[in-house]
Formats: C-alpha cells, structure tokens, sequence
C-alpha cells in the first residue's frame, strides 16, 4: 500500500474552513448553532456527543444538549424535537440513534425540520441526497465523509468505476447517490451479489459498508485501487473496532483507509460543516 488515507488530516482541513465561515456569519450577527438530542446514556451516543461537541468548538459552533431519560415516551420527544425545530437560533438537529424500542423513529423524524436535518434522518433530507438535490437537504454526514476523504487524498471520481459494498439507507445508498452525482460509474453490491469478488476488482474505487467484519478479503482487491472502509464492529476478542476490509486486502490496494482512523475521523467535521450551511441558508 502506497497511501494511508488518514481521516485526522482531512478533518482538520475541513474545520478550518467550517471555522472561517462561522466566523463570517458570527460577523453578521449570526450564531451557528447544534441541538444534540440524545435519549438515554449509550456509552456510544456519549462518545459521539462528546466528539461532536469538540469538533463544534473548533469550528465556532454552539452546541446544546437534550438529555431525555431512556424510558422517556413518544410525546416527551416529539414535543422536544417540535420545538427544536421552532427556534430561529437553532440551525442544526441531531437526533442519536438508534432510539429505545419503545419509540417509533419514523415518527419522530418527522417533528424536525427537514432544513434542520444535519444528518439526513427525515424522508426529506434523504430523498435529496438520492435525487441528488443537495442544494435542498443534507446526506447522511458518514456517508458524505466518505467523499471527503476521497477529494481530501485526490483520488478521481469523474468517470472513475466504484464499487459500493452494502446498500443501507445510511450509508450505502446515499454514497452511492453522492458518487453519481460526481460523475461516478457506480454498482452497489450487497449480500445477494453473485461474485463480489470479481465485481471488486473490477472497480477504480471500493466503498466497503457492509458492516461485517472482514467480508472485502484479498480476492476483492487488486493492485492500484483505493479502498475506503466504513464498517465499524467492535471485536470482543481483539478488543478493538474492527472494519469490513481485512488488514491483508488493504495492504494490496494503492490507497485505503484505516478503522479507526479513517472515515470516522471525519464525520464530526462534516455535521459541522452541515451545521454552518444550514445558518448560511437562513440569511441568504
């Protein structure tokens, strides 16, 4: 491997320029702002949270929390996130998920304002990513890491052949959305592919979110390539997140991305880029 595609440097260089523009509107009397809405304590949501917060001061954001209790019922919610959505001086909604089993997300999705919606939970801010109307909505900030940390390492994507392994609503489909739109020639592959293998190998670039532990093997890499992992599984016997790329196969490719490391450094940096536009929008 001739490149580790390190998300640290790419989320510096994206702060700074979020940074500049919060500044900007700081100047004109506006404030970005982040609601983070988090039901319960996941030691996962309190890791996030505290990420988010990080990023946020670096790039001159406000960030508020909403705790609600883990046993907290659908009205508690919806009613917090209602008047989220009311306030002028709230720019950005974060809703943590998953939520308890005993709340309907779909429900709750739909109390927030979609022009709000940083990181692409309403129907509305999803179906702009996959109709490719980013001007009105945003994608799902791990999903729009993954380009990030491509344009970051200058890895082509005009024409360029990739392959999506994994076809969730949130990561697969959108970054295979977000890759047509920059001119990608993309297959999203999944669990009923034929020959993953071989469709692979085939490509310039592999997006690799399927979320199971080693499913992109060495037979799925060739030389030349860029491998970008998204998958994120913790391994109780290592003791450590593991990615859907196995270490062999990365060392393979030309450019792939490390977990941790990779496109998770990233996606705090992007919901606060999200966070800016969305204050952009209010004064344009």
């Amino acid at each position: 491997m001739e490149l580790l595609m390190r998300g640290a440097p790419a989320a510096a260089a994206l702060t700074e320029r979020t940074a500049a523009r919060a500044a900007a509107l700081c100047e004109r009397g506006v404030a970005p702002r982040l609601a983070l809405v988090r039901v319960g304590g996941r030691a996962d949501d309190l890791a996030y949270e505290r990420a988010a917060e990080k990023r946020c001061a670096a790039a001159g954001i406000e960030v508020e929390r909403h705790e609600l209790g883990a046993g907290c019922g659908q009205a508690e919610l919806e009613g917090a996130l209602s008047a989220l959505s009311a306030r002028r001086d709230v720019h950005g909604i974060l809703l943590f998920r998953p939520l308890p089993a005993q709340l309907d997300e779909a429900a709750a999705a739909r109390e927030i304002d979609p022009a709000k919606d940083v990181d692409a939970i309403t129907e509305t801010a999803l179906l702009a990513t996959l109709a490719g109307r980013a001007e009105t909505g945003f994608a799902p900030c791990t999903a729009e890491a993954v380009l990030a940390l491509l344009d970051h390492y200058e890895v082509p994507l005009d024409g360029a052949e990739v392959v999506v392994v994994g076809r969730s609503l949130v990561i697969g489909r959108p970054v295979a959305a977000l890759l047509l739109a920059r001119n990608a020639t993309v297959t999203c592959c999944h669990t009923h592919t034929r020959d993953l293998a071989a469709a692979c190998r085939r490509a310039d670039v592999v997006v690799a979110a399927a979320g199971s532990p080693g499913a992109i093997g060495p037979a799925c890499v060739r030389e030349g390539q860029v491998v970008v992992d998204v998958g994120t599984t913790w391994d109780e016997g290592a003791g450590r997140l593991v990615g859907d790329v196995d270490p062999a196969a990365a060392q393979v490719a030309r450019a792939a991305s490390p977990v941790p490391g990779g496109v998770g450094s990233l996606t705090t940096a992007v919901l606060a880029s999200h966070v800016v536009t969305a204050a952009e929008r209010t004064v344009s």
